[in-house]
């Protein structure tokens, strides 16, 4: 038998991400992000990309961005509003939502739901389609989790 191979990572500035390796980004009530790969880890990216994870009930408030996004539910089930539509959907399912579209994702299950996305640029911002307030993304006002009020359609999390 031959011995195994030594662990390698890519030739800079390529990368391996490991979640557990990553500091987390609270977003407040069982709503937490592990940034991947983003202006603050990566000189000349195109694209921003991490994971967020949900505890039951939550979710993150209706908003938009300055770049188109795509979402992958990677664990749980989700239900997402994109524009004036909501869709259930299970892990292995996606989204495209083009820049300037109001969207968010709920957890509907009895467990955890993760999403993986993926925006398309360098510089983020979120608005707040309630409020019309617009910061960097995961900057420090970026936090506004919170718990899902279905009977509050005005506001979905």
């Amino acid at each position: 038998m031959s011995p195994e191979p030594a662990r390698r990572q890519p030739v800079p500035p390529s990368m391996v991400l490991r979640p557990e390796e990553i500091e987390r980004f609270d977003r407040g009530n069982g709503v937490v992000t592990v940034p991947f790969v983003g202006k603050w880890n990566c000189e000349g990216n195109e694209v921003t990309t991490g994971m967020t994870v949900f505890s039951p009930g939550t979710g993150i408030p209706l908003h938009s961005h300055n770049v188109e996004e795509t979402v992958l539910v990677f664990e749980g089930e989700a239900t997402a509003v994109v524009g004036d539509d909501e869709f259930d959907l299970v892990a292995g399912q996606a989204t495209w939502v083009p820049a300037g579209v109001p969207h968010c994702f709920r957890n509907r299950g009895a467990g955890t739901m993760t999403i993986y996305w993926v925006y398309g640029g360098r510089d983020v911002t979120r608005t707040i389609t309630a409020t019309g307030e617009t910061f960097e993304h995961l900057s420090n006002s970026d936090r506004g989790a919170g718990p899902v009020r279905p009977s509050d359609s005005a506001t979905p999390a």
